[in-house]
């Protein structure tokens, strides 16, 4: 028999492998000072632009009072216990109501937190008979989710990226299957708003257009698009004006409101099955007050519009920049701006420690498994709170490191750079 730890000692993981060369710089860094573009890094000043603050709320004075009154007025503590149990409150249930109709759906659930939330959505939706279809780029959060349904003895069908063509072939499958097993089963297709990664969107309206010829509900993960896409920033499903075929809507607190919990907004029926199963949430603590106070500050400042407006502002000429100094940032349909060179992950860390100690620019760096072998992924986040002098300065910068990698500048060594205490 081996000593269950014995894994730990010799096989670190995908990213775990890089633990040595990365842990405290590459991964888990530390960014101090007050959350603004410009923050404090291995000592010194840097821009930053890996901050999940899309709408520049974080800081917010307005936020920022409405979270220390919160806080003053009702503690960290309140409501105690679970919501099912003694954790429930009319301010929780009016923040539900808002969101139900700025998603124009009837109804609404909080929830703790986004990734949680997302594996539990997919995990009370679906029984053992029920099939999966699903985007392969989803993100991890959705293949947990999948990961479980299958440890039921559920099954499931992955199409390739926004590929309709071979997403209408799986659902096929998946009703073949289901005839086959005895039809006790339904198909939930599962895809994302806006991919996190790479900036695109899903296929939301082409794959809502499949309910013509096949029976399925449709789930969005919609994390990156709530607060950024649509009209009134509603987000994906409203961009495409198909809010109404996303049977079950789903997007964090995290992103464009700059907290932390999440809710999903469906009908009725939904909601209150979900509120009645959901495991993740009937044995979690409720959402302390202040947060769901200061979410709906947020909510409310997210549908005045103005930091969209600016967001947007920035992310085009961020885009626009980039683009004009020759740059790759793929295929990028929202403000998520990912920039593509060819390379090892020795480059791409030499890169990067380039940008921070020698440019003064913070952003993140992504490489395999998260990429495929031979890419490398600088990440750029554009923000509310940022200046076109920003942009300006960065997309010189970013042009300086490509002139610098095409003249074979950053060997491909990992550098030592460990900062953890």
């Amino acid at each position: 028999m081996k000593d269950i730890f014995e894994k730990i000692y010799n096989i670190p993981g995908p990213l775990g492998q890089y633990r040595r060369n990365a842990d405290g710089y590459f991964m888990f860094p530390k960014l101090e000072g007050e959350i603004k573009p410009t923050m404090r890094f291995n000592g010194k000043d840097v821009l930053v632009w890996s901050l999940n603050n899309y709408l520049g709320l974080a800081n917010d004075p307005e936020v920022r009072e409405t979270d220390a009154q919160a806080a003053k007025d009702w503690g960290l503590a309140y409501p105690m216990g679970a919501r099912m149990m003694s954790g429930d409150s009319s301010y929780h249930i009016e923040l539900e109501n808002r969101l139900a109709a700025f998603e124009s759906k009837p109804a609404c659930y909080l929830l703790n937190y986004g990734y949680q939330g997302m594996v539990s959505i997919i995990d009370v939706l679906c029984t053992r008979f029920d099939v999966i279809v699903y985007d392969s780029e989803s993100h991890a959060c959705i293949m947990d989710g999948v990961f479980l349904h299958k440890a039921k003895g559920g099954k499931s069908f992955v199409f390739p990226h926004n590929d309709i063509e071979r997403c209408a072939k799986m659902l096929r499958m998946a009703e073949s299957y289901i005839e086959k097993e005895g039809g006790k089963g339904g198909i939930l297709v599962v895809t994302e708003g806006v991919f996190g990664m790479a900036g695109d969107m899903g296929a939301l309206d082409k794959i809502a257009a499949l309910k013509k010829d096949y029976q399925f509900r449709l789930l969005v993960d919609d994390a990156h698009g709530f607060g950024t896409m649509g009209a009134t920033g509603a987000g994906t499903g409203e961009h495409f004006g198909c809010q109404d075929e996303v049977d079950v809507y789903f997007a964090t607190f995290a992103k464009s409101m700059a907290s932390i919990g999440a809710f999903v907004a469906s009908s009725s029926e939904v909601v209150d099955h979900l509120r009645y199963n959901m495991r993740s949430q009937i044995f979690a603590k409720s959402l302390p007050m202040p947060i769901v106070i200061g979410a709906m500050k947020r909510l409310e400042l997210l549908k005045r519009g103005e930091c969209r407006k600016k967001l947007w502002e920035i992310a085009n000429a961020m885009q626009q920049g980039l683009r004009e100094k020759g740059l790759d940032i793929g295929n990028t349909q929202s403000c998520v701006t990912p920039v593509y060179f060819q390379g090892d992950p020795g480059i791409a860390c030499n890169i990067v420690v380039d940008l921070r100690e020698n440019y003064g620019i913070f952003c993140s760096v992504v490489v395999y498994p998260v990429v495929p072998k031979e890419v490398l992924m600088l990440r750029i986040i554009p923000t509310a709170a940022h200046s076109l002098a920003d942009v300006e300065r960065t997309v010189n910068v970013f042009s300086e490191i490509k002139k610098n990698l095409e003249a074979g500048k950053y060997p491909n060594e990992v550098p030592m750079v460990n900062l953890r205490k």
